[in-house]
């Protein structure tokens, strides 16, 4: 039954009166918006900075459910509290490499004050 189930939500198998391309050649739709994709093709600012530099502030995240470990560090003046720098180590899925990418472009550039109003929902 749920290999039937999954045929049909795939449209594989399906009688050729209700298509007349082979299942074959059916192409399913991408799950991931196009800018998720590029994030994860192209990721920006990958790479790590020294810890022992004092402008520099690290945060580091795993998720135990599904094994992504992230790394995120952003160097800041001291002076302005502006985020000068900010780049990312990801080691897990597309989503979460991308998502790392996304995260150190929206805060390059920010005061520190801004950064902390950014949530995930």
């Amino acid at each position: 039954m749920l290999k039937h189930a999954t045929k049909r939500i795939l449209g594989l198998g399906l009688s050729e009166t209700r298509s007349s391309a082979p299942a074959v050649t059916r192409i399913l739709p991408r799950f991931y918006h196009e800018r998720v994709v590029d994030h994860y093709n192209n990721p920006r600012n990958v790479g790590a900075f020294d810890k022992n530099d004092p402008t520099v502030g690290t945060g580091l995240v795993g998720a135990p459910a599904c094994g992504d470990v992230m790394k995120l560090q952003i160097k800041v003046d001291e002076e302005t509290g502006k985020i000068t720098d900010a780049c990312f180590k990801t080691f897990g899925c597309g989503s979460a490499i991308a998502s790392s990418s996304v995260a150190t472009e929206w805060v390059k550039g920010k005061q520190m004050e801004e950064v902390l109003t950014i949530k995930n929902t």
